[in-house]
């Protein structure tokens, strides 16, 4: 398939965070921009946007950007949100998921190849464990939408091929350099474009005793959990102050 006006909506998963690049707005790469340049090649007058922005539950993301991506004319749209809502204490998932339907019908009617996801598995083990049946409860309602509306479906949460914990950032939240390029692989697959992205693999995380098990999380929990904890008494977000790294389509160097 090929595309020329891709725009990519979502939260910090399709902003870029855990994938460094100082050169790039926000200093941020990601599996968004890996997917642009894939399509880009040998297509005269490619263009990409990304809306996304760090922190946004989904809510957000549609009163915020999915009028300025409609706007653009996109044929391509990727969304991912959701992710944030279901961390919360409370959430209503069946709220979310209606809304979510709504603006996936309102993109899917203007002819532009439309893209989800499902959210990771957490896992039976961990600090996000005991919110698994919820993140399992949303995805199915995001496997809903994409049956009603026939969209394309990246579904992180079957992915049991990838190691979760090699392809992880350090904060345990978002993926890594590594995983934000094998996500890229995906993406494309599931679109059925030829791209030059193999598959590689990630080095396994080294196996620690438990006293250095013990050390990790705590560290873990200082630099990382605490702050997000502080964030959500707060009211505050880790994008308040984040713009859209490329607000407009542009040519992809």
């Amino acid at each position: 398939m090929t595309f020329h006006r891709y725009v990519a909506l979502g939260d910090s998963f399709t902003e870029g965070v855990g994938d460094p690049d100082p050169s790039r707005p926000n200093g941020l790469r990601g599996w968004a921009d890996r997917v642009a340049e894939a399509l880009a090649v040998d297509n005269p007058g490619f263009t990409y946007a990304n809306l996304a922005i760090r922190g946004r539950k989904l809510p957000a993301i549609l009163s915020e950007q999915l009028e300025p991506a409609l706007a653009l004319e996109p044929d391509l749209v990727t969304i991912h949100g959701g992710g944030n809502d279901i961390l919360r204490p409370r959430v209503d998932v069946d709220g979310l998921i209606a809304s979510y339907d709504d603006a996936i019908a309102r993109l899917v009617a203007t002819g532009a190849h439309v893209t989800m996801f499902t959210v990771f598995d957490p896992g039976p083990t961990g600090v996000f464990a005991a919110m698994r049946g919820r993140f399992a409860l949303f995805n199915e309602g995001v496997r809903e939408i994409v049956d009603r509306h026939d969209v394309t479906l990246v579904d992180m949460w079957r992915m049991r091929d990838a190691d979760i914990a090699a392809i992880m950032d350090t904060d345990r939240m978002h993926l890594n350099a590594y995983g934000h390029r094998d996500l890229a692989r995906r993406v494309l697959d599931v679109l059925g474009v030829d791209h030059a992205l193999e598959r590689l693999d990630a080095e396994p995380r080294p196996l620690l005793g438990r006293r250095d098990q013990t050390v990790q999380n705590l560290r873990w929990t200082r630099e990382f959990l605490a702050p997000w904890i502080h964030r959500r008494l707060t009211g505050r977000s880790s994008g308040d102050t984040v713009s859209p790294k490329r607000p407009t389509l542009a040519p992809v160097d």
